[in-house]
């Protein structure tokens, strides 16, 4: 999916990866597509509000006998050739807390050159996935915040 330089095509990613879900037999409700929707939303973010600059997204769900044993994998390629770089949020900071939510949900992620930018990327195991704390809001930064505190 092609992804804008504009903070509002992080909801449109958002009902992406949605009918994705649904289009491949998911439930789009499930704990999985919830930790999905989130990391995507977090991934998008940082590639359009840091970079300035359009974003592809892609996630690969695994196919095969054994598709349901395999993790699914999101990637973001943008144009900056500037790593991710974890930042350290304080209190009642509205931002900078994206990547730490994404370690912690995702069971893998990294980053990796891609052409004249890069591409970071996460893997979701498919079972026993919690459900994460409301995206939006003051709930999900309390909740972020006791989870990066447990």
């Amino acid at each position: 999916m092609a992804v804008q330089a504009d903070p509002a095509e992080v909801g449109r990613a958002r009902r992406w990866v949605r009918s994705r879900l649904a289009g491949c037999g998911l439930d789009p409700d499930a704990p999985l597509a919830e930790t999905l929707v989130l990391v995507v939303s977090e991934l998008v973010t940082n590639a359009v509000v840091h970079t300035g600059s359009p974003a592809v997204l892609r996630l690969v769900f695994p196919i095969g006998t054994d598709a349901d044993r395999r993790p699914v994998r999101v990637e973001v390629a943008d144009a900056s050739p500037q790593p991710p770089r974890r930042r350290c949020a304080r209190g009642e900071a509205t931002s900078g807390r994206g990547l730490e939510l994404v370690d912690c949900l995702a069971d893998r992620w990294g980053w990796h050159p891609d052409g004249n930018g890069k591409r970071v990327w996460c893997e979701i195991e498919q079972l026993d996935r919690p459900t994460p704390a409301p995206p939006l809001g003051d709930v999900a930064v309390l909740g972020l915040q006791q989870l990066l505190v447990s």
